[in-house]
């Protein structure tokens, strides 16, 4: 089997315009929440609740999970941790079940709930989503959680990373397909060069966070896809 097409959303907020039956939605947040979302998971940890509010977040207090929330890069004053990936530790994760909030990731993955199935997608796992995804007969959805709407750079590129896999002959790109595509090409010999112009890359630099970049940029050191299941993300599978 072999995706049926693959399309690149460059924001969110273009999301209305795509059809979501018969299609994997990708979401994609590199810098930083589905990168510790793949690392957590990884990690032995429970379930990942995405919300898209602090309020929303804070509604889980009490109940044994551990509450994590982001904004502009930051954690939300009050929060046991944000989104970095150092946070998402088998000494703090694992067994647990952690609620999350983000800035950008988390939105992204609630409005992507209309699709076949959501997964979410980092370089860190990779090689373990190309195989998944080559193996289903799905229209495949790269959704950009970019920020605050806006395109991302870092995003866009992995999108391309992941179209450029999946791009095996036969399969239908879309124009962002073909630009993603075109964007880590010129990117894949310096990614971190080549990202560090990203104005995420800029925001997190300023926050003294620079190690979190190097981090969500290394290749395929899990083999967990997140995937949503209700109102969670669970592990679908790991790969050897």
């Amino acid at each position: 089997m072999a995706p049926k097409s693959i399309r690149v959303c460059l924001s969110p907020a273009l999301l209305p315009f795509y059809p979501l039956d018969d299609t994997i939605a990708v979401v994609i947040d590199i810098f930083r929440a589905t990168s510790s979302i793949c690392y957590g998971l990884a990690n032995g940890a429970k379930a990942i609740i995405p919300v898209a509010e602090v309020e929303a977040c804070l509604a889980y207090r009490g109940n044994g999970h551990l509450l994590a929330a982001e904004r502009d890069g930051e954690v939300v004053t009050g929060f046991d941790f944000g989104n970095s990936p150092f946070s998402y530790t088998a000494d703090k994760v694992g067994g647990k079940t952690v609620v999350l909030t983000t800035t950008n990731g988390t939105r992204a993955i609630q409005w992507s709930a209309g699709a076949t199935a959501v997964v979410a997608g980092s370089f860190l796992n990779i090689s373990a989503l190309s195989r998944w995804l080559q193996s289903q007969n799905h229209h495949v959805l790269m959704v950009c959680a970019g920020w605050k709407n806006q395109f991302s750079l870092e995003d866009t590129v992995f999108a391309g990373a992941l179209a450029n896999r999946l791009n095996t002959g036969g399969i239908e790109l879309d124009d962002a397909a073909h630009a993603a595509e075109s964007l880590y090409l010129e990117a894949k010999d310096n990614l971190k060069a080549y990202l560090s112009k990203a104005s995420h890359s800029k925001r997190m630099q300023r926050l003294n966070i620079d190690a979190d970049i190097s981090f969500c940029l290394q290749q395929d050191t899990v083999s967990v896809i997140p995937i949503m299941n209700g109102h969670e993300l669970v592990r679908l599978a790991e790969t050897t």
